[in-house]
């Protein structure tokens, strides 16, 4: 399995994602990908995790965008040297695609700043 990463402010972001066929239907033309996220907070100041946005790219239906608050429901808090771990799945069109993105944290001090979601690839096959 592959990993992604990026780390923006102390924050890492580990993605791994892989092609879930059990819940497929490429006569359909439904491919499902899930990916796990990790969010270390490597850096000296908690930070909460308040929105997510999302730019899905999908080799058939083009481009597509995702936002919201937090992650699958919560609104972590991640103090200096905590992680925050969670899984979620995206559904495309064709056989291969890509994500990437970033959460917006805030600081205890009221500051504001983005964390990138690194690029990761969805594909059907290994590469």
């Amino acid at each position: 399995m592959s990993f992604f990463h990026r780390e923006t402010q102390g924050i890492r972001v580990i993605a791994q994602p892989f092609y879930v066929a059990e819940h497929s239907d490429p006569g359909d033309e439904r491919y499902v990908f899930a990916y796990r996220m990790r969010i270390e907070n490597v850096g000296d100041q908690a930070a909460q995790l308040v929105w997510r946005h999302w730019y899905i790219h999908d080799s058939a239906s083009g481009e597509s965008e995702v936002e919201g608050e937090g992650v699958v429901g919560e609104q972590p808090l991640i103090g200096p040297g905590d992680v925050h771990e969670y899984q979620s799945f995206c559904v495309l069109e064709g056989p291969e695609g890509s994500m990437e993105g970033y959460y917006e944290f805030r600081r205890p001090d009221g500051g504001v700043f983005r964390a990138d979601i690194p690029r990761f690839l969805l594909r059907t096959f290994s590469a």
